[in-house]
């Protein structure tokens, strides 16, 4: 085995934690794997020999790729990113929760409430509280990826995570609750039964629907509030309740909706206290078809 592939090997060890601090800074599976990638370029270009902690190297180097692609993001936008947005759900069996060899995709388990808060930080809020509460990165490791002082980059943490807290409530961390919520929700949408549907809702709940592209001139994606409001979306949607296919989504219970193979709809929820507060609906034709259903086989 030559210095490439052993260099390379040694990369792979530490593929899934970069995954997971590049999908949690990116809220995309597609542009995480391009910034794995990248950082891998990056490392087969250096004296690795040089290196005195290959993984603290990687999830710098990982999170300054992370960093330059959200500034161009935003540079490249011409509005700000709209209420309904849903980032790029992962999607696995349920069963896969209690299999010991699968818990390393647990790592890209962070939940899609959580995400869509991180796209309202400013990307170097979001690189300081990703690395330091998320990955235990030193602050002055994290600094100079900023350009920052210490004490500045500790206080962009520090506002992130002020933001995230009063944005994201603690939700049921048992996947059996989530399980009971979750089928007491899909039953009560096959039977068409208003008031049950309202019984495990939130009052405050808030519905996203991202559908990405136009439908008959109107934009199909929707941000509704309300236990009321959003159990009248739910009846609307209960022809599409039969397809309906429980996994987890992002480690939580949700559900996706699946015709011959393709993702018509994946739907991840967060319960809190026995009922929903937040519903995230993907139905954009042109990301779900992007999705890795591979799991599921």
């Amino acid at each position: 085995m030559n210095e490439t592939e052993l260099l390379a090997d040694r990369f792979e060890e530490h593929r899934g934690r970069l995954r997971a601090v590049a999908y949690r800074m990116l809220g995309s599976t597609a542009e995480a794997e391009d910034a794995v990638q990248e950082t891998w370029v990056k490392l087969s270009r250096t004296e690795a020999d040089d290196i005195r902690n290959l993984g603290g190297w990687l999830t710098t180097v990982v999170g300054r790729v992370c960093l330059d692609l959200l500034r161009s993001r935003n540079l490249r936008r011409e509005e700000p990113i709209d209420d309904t947005f849903v980032p790029d759900p992962v999607i696995r069996p349920l069963s896969q929760i209690t299999d010991p060899e699968q818990e390393v995709l647990q790592a890209d388990s962070v939940g899609l409430a959580l995400l869509v808060v991180l796209e309202t930080l400013e990307p170097a809020e979001r690189l300081a509280f990703v690395l330091h509460d998320m990955f235990a990165v030193p602050f002055d490791d994290i600094a100079p990826i900023v350009e920052r002082s210490s004490a500045a980059t500790r206080q962009l943490a520090s506002r992130a995570r002020r933001r995230v807290r009063g944005a994201t409530p603690s939700a049921e961390p048992d996947l059996g609750r989530q399980r009971q919520v979750v089928d007491a929700f899909m039953a009560a949408a096959r039977a068409g039964d208003f008031e049950a549907l309202v019984a495990v809702l939130d009052p405050d709940i808030v519905l996203r629907v991202d559908s990405g592209a136009l439908v008959g001139g109107a934009a199909a994606s929707k941000l509704v509030r309300g236990a009321k409001s959003v159990a009248e979306q739910a009846m609307t949607f209960r022809q599409f309740a039969p397809q309906a296919k429980v996994v987890l989504v992002n480690g939580s219970v949700g559900l996706v909706n699946v015709v011959e193979g393709q993702a018509q709809a994946v739907m991840g929820v967060t319960v809190v206290d026995g009922r929903i507060v937040a519903m995230h609906i993907l139905a954009d034709p042109d990301r779900l078809a992007d999705l890795d259903l591979s799991a599921l086989d």
